[in-house]
């Protein structure tokens, strides 16, 4: 089933998707600075702390780091989003160069393709 193309967005929707960007970037960044911690070495002394302990730590630790790299990957698209906002390139599928539809990018603002190229990118299919 074809989707028909996306308009542009207007000066409204930009100006409301530039907020919610900045909004998330700030959040993210504050959600790295609170995981620093917990993703730290772990260091504990063998002598006051179990066997047990030390491999709840360790686990610990993992899924801070494994939360960090998925924080970091959200980062980035925002920034990218960002970035594109600036140059003014943004709302424009990084595929096929169509404008990417509001209601997408109201979901998902750093977004970087249309829901057409997305599927295609996810089932594989060329065409």
């Amino acid at each position: 089933m074809a989707v028909a193309p996306a308009e542009p967005l207007s000066s409204a929707q930009m100006q409301l998707l530039e907020q919610t960007l900045r909004r998330i970037h700030r959040e993210l960044m504050e959600q790295l600075q609170g995981t620093d911690a917990a993703a730290a070495p772990v260091s504990l002394d063998q002598q006051s702390v179990g066997r047990l302990s030390r491999m709840d730590a360790i686990a610990q630790q993992q899924m801070a780091l494994a939360n960090q790299g998925h924080v970091r990957a959200h980062l980035s698209r925002v920034e990218r989003a960002l970035a594109a906002l600036a140059e003014g390139e943004y709302g424009y599928c990084d595929d096929c160069d169509q404008p990417i539809a509001w209601a997408r990018l109201q979901i998902r603002p750093d977004s970087p393709l249309c829901v057409a190229c997305q599927e295609r990118n996810e089932t594989g299919n060329s065409s």
